[in-house]
């Protein structure tokens, strides 16, 4: 409730600084810039044994290979279910689609306009998607890892950091009674746990944060304390609290291991979105123009009424 923005997590400190610092010294990427590709997973190896045939359909062999592509495609839309459970269900949606498929074909629908346009279209993505993958797995190497962290680490500045309690209340009275029974050495926390509107059950306790991360009013008061020290009320927009520093520190830079899967993404996104930009760069884009609308066909005259006979 007190924070005007939640405690920056260690993917947003290193991604703050990878594209302020070492990225914002590239081209920017286009907004059309695909989605960054995950990093594929270790190519299997060659051979039948490698991908083996899960089920025939028809005689249309189903394989392993298959069923890991449809497990990504549509993955993230399946029940939460696992093991052997989850396999049968993608397995199902395979089967089903290679049904569809073959009659489909029977109709001859394979080769109507429509079907060739889907297919270059679905080439082309595939191409890229593919593209975009092996790009992202040259991109993570140890030893770009490393040299990312070093020059995170390098350009990070000291930041204080306060460890604080606090009492919420709705009036200015409330809150300097319990002011005057902290500072007559009242137990903190208790008070907060009876009193406070907000982390009470914590007893008051709002951990580390920088001074950017809490209201104005209240990071002001927070910051001028003391270790140990209670204020006096201090109004903000949520009421009246009282504060009480249980601690002050530099801001410790997070170990590689804490970022290590936030260096992967960044360097992935920043390998792709180099790769656009450069392609982007070397291309020769022609936008044509639509063709003219045909004129309208005049409307014809109506028929002239003949003079009536005299």
């Amino acid at each position: 409730m007190m924070r005007t923005a939640h405690t920056a997590a260690l993917a947003v400190a290193l991604t703050a600084f990878a594209f302020s610092g070492q990225a914002s010294a590239q081209t920017p990427a286009p907004s059309a810039t695909p989605p960054a590709a995950s990093a594929p997973a270790a190519a299997p190896a060659s051979g039948a044994a490698a991908d083996p045939v899960l089920e025939t359909v028809n005689g249309t062999p189903i394989k392993a290979s298959e069923l890991a592509l449809a497990e990504e495609d549509i993955g993230a839309g399946l029940p939460q279910v696992q093991g052997e459970a989850r396999k049968e269900y993608i397995l199902s949606f395979l089967t089903d689609m290679t049904l569809l498929a073959q009659a489909a074909t029977a109709q001859k629908l394979d080769q109507t306009p429509e079907f060739t346009s889907k297919m270059n279209y679905l080439r082309t993505k595939a191409l890229m998607e593919t593209l975009m993958s092996a790009e992202a797995k040259k991109a993570v190497t140890d030893a770009a890892k490393r040299k990312t962290y070093e020059e995170f680490v390098a350009q990070s500045k000291p930041e204080t950091e306060v460890h604080a309690r606090h009492i919420l209340v709705d009036s200015e009275a409330k809150a300097k009674e319990i002011a005057a029974k902290a500072k007559a050495g009242a137990d903190f926390a208790k008070l907060a746990k009876e009193n406070s509107k907000d982390s009470a059950e914590d007893g008051g306790d709002l951990g580390y944060f920088t001074k950017d991360q809490m209201v104005p009013e209240f990071a002001d008061a927070a910051f001028k304390l003391d270790k140990g020290q209670v204020s006096d009320p201090v109004k903000t927009q949520f009421g009246w609290h009282v504060i009480k520093v249980e601690d002050k520190r530099q801001k410790p830079v997070p170990s590689f291991e804490q970022v290590s899967d936030q260096i992967d993404q960044f360097l992935i996104r920043k390998s792709q979105s180099d790769l656009v930009t450069k392609l982007r760069a070397d291309a020769k884009v022609e936008k044509v123009a639509a063709p003219a609308a045909a004129p309208a066909a005049a409307a014809p005259a109506a028929p002239a009424t003949p003079a009536a006979p005299k």
